[in-house]
């Protein structure tokens, strides 16, 4: 029997510039389809409550493939993973472009997804697996920057996309970007396998796929079909058993697909709350505000980009001097301080109007961006410096599948809530004697969106206990040595 294949000896910046490059498209194929919505919505003359599946449904199907990635990395390398995940992602990409109805769509993004959700985990993975823990931090905020800068120039880019031409050239551009991720991860990224799974977990794939998926549509068709219908009660039921049986036999077998002992660190299991409660914030201004913006003060696509342009850039910029800031102030204060500007920010803009100027919005989505810069790599980072480098692939997969998860949780929860909240605004003011429809509709969808918006500071605050609760530890230096 071989031993396992360490990681040989690798060159600091190409390395991280192919991670960077996958990383990179992956996020941005999230972020320009928010900007798409109200236009998805013109061209196929669809439902909101339909094409925010465009998004719900690729970040679920990135949450339900990403616990494959730690078995699928033991069996052929992170690396072949990695490269054959870029090659899936763009050629789905081209199947989205084609799409000829809203249905058609999202499958095509359920497919893209699939290929997408495997891409963090792994980068992430080559991270923590490859490099001495001295240069994690460094690693790791450069790798979050790949997820912020992707934000900061997908809505803009998007708009631009759109007003030249349509919205199929949001996935025709990721052609020659993943063709150039394609031949960054080929040369830069060495082999390795560091322990090759015994078998497959085929059951514990099933079981989390289950329950993942029931809850989701629980969450999202609950209100339509009533939240004591039978249908709804029977997925909520599937699907909380399913991920029951899921936990207790990750917990038994003797190789699961996702290692689930690696919870019993108390730090990593902290970091794992805080980082998801981050991406519900995250994920209420992305899908919120471009809505909010078009529908109801009527501005363009590119428009609407360029207004969350400063907030996205902001966020980007700051990403690497968190990286160096990591250090001298432990990740208690960065995690702390971020969530207080996520709550701070997400709270403002629980007070909007119709009539509200852009600029305020600007100035609270600079300041939510800004928390969201401060805290993310630090609950990243804090909780995977403390894992054995050969659990660090199940750890890398369980923090991004529950990421992706919660993600797609919070799209359809916040959808559901903003319908739920327009229809009991809307009958007030019918109480009130208002009868002008226009009147009504608009009226009742902002007070909607301010509801939903004072619920998510709400879930933000819940984060700051916990990040105080965070304290500073020295790594020990472990990993293949690294040339800059």
């Amino acid at each position: 029997m071989h031993p396992p294949e360490e990681p040989r000896a690798i060159r600091f910046w190409p390395f991280m510039f192919a991670l960077f490059a996958g990383s990179f498209m992956s996020v941005l194929s999230s972020s320009t389809i928010t900007i798409a919505i109200p236009e998805l919505q013109r061209y196929f003359g669809a439902d909101l409550s339909l094409l925010q599946w465009t998004l719900t449904g690729f970040m679920l199907a990135m949450g339900t493939s990403a616990p494959l990635t730690g078995y699928l990395g033991g069996r052929f390398s992170f690396k072949w993973v990695y490269v054959a995940n870029l090659v899936g992602f763009t050629l789905a990409s081209v199947l989205c472009g084609l799409a000829w109805d809203a249905g058609s769509l999202v499958a095509f993004r359920f497919l893209q997804g699939a290929f997408c959700g495997a891409i963090m985990p792994v980068t992430m993975t080559l991270i923590y697996q490859v490099l001495p823990r001295e240069r994690q931090a460094l690693a790791a905020s450069l790798w979050s920057l790949s997820a912020s800068l992707a934000p900061a120039f997908g809505p803009t880019f998007a708009g631009w996309l759109i007003t030249l031409g349509n919205w199929r050239w949001l996935f025709f551009i990721n052609v020659p970007l993943g063709l150039v991720a394609v031949s960054l991860a080929m040369r830069t990224v060495p082999f390795y396998r560091l322990q090759a799974p015994k078998s497959f977990d085929l059951p514990g794939l099933l079981t989390v796929i289950t329950g993942t998926l029931s809850l989701l549509i629980a969450l999202s068709q609950g209100r339509g079909w009533g939240w004591t219908h039978p249908k709804t009660v029977s997925l909520f039921v599937l699907g909380t058993v399913s991920l029951i049986v899921f936990v207790v036999r990750e917990l038994r077998t003797s190789a699961p697909l996702l290692d689930l002992r690696v919870l019993a660190n108390g730090r990593y299991l902290v970091t794992l709350l805080i980082s998801s409660i981050i991406t519900i914030s995250l994920y209420s201004g992305a899908f919120l505000v471009p809505v909010f913006l078009q529908k109801i003060q009527g501005v363009t696509p590119l428009q609407t980009g360029l207004i969350l342009l400063p907030a996205s850039l902001a966020m980007a910029l700051l990403m690497p001097f968190v990286g160096r800031m990591y250090g001298p102030l432990g990740p208690s204060a960065l995690m702390t301080t971020g969530v207080l500007l996520i709550a701070g920010g997400t709270y403002a803009l629980s007070r909007l109007t119709p009539e509200v100027s852009q600029s305020y919005m600007l100035v609270w989505m600079v300041v939510r961006n800004v928390g969201i810069s401060l805290s993310m790599m630090p609950a990243s980072n804090a909780g995977m410096e403390q894992i054995p480098r050969e659990l660090s692939g199940h750890a890398s997969s369980i923090s991004n599948w529950l990421r992706n998860v919660f993600g797609a949780f919070s799209i359809a929860i916040f959808t559901s809530l903003l319908s739920t909240f327009t229809a009991r605004e809307a009958e007030v003011l019918v109480r009130q004697g208002v009868t002008e429809r226009r009147h009504i509709e608009l009226f009742s969808f902002v007070e909607g969106i301010n509801d939903v918006y004072l619920v998510a500071t709400l879930v933000a605050l819940v984060a700051v206990p916990l990040s105080l609760g965070i304290r500073r530890k020295r790594p020990e230096v472990l990993g293949a040595s690294v040339e800059a």
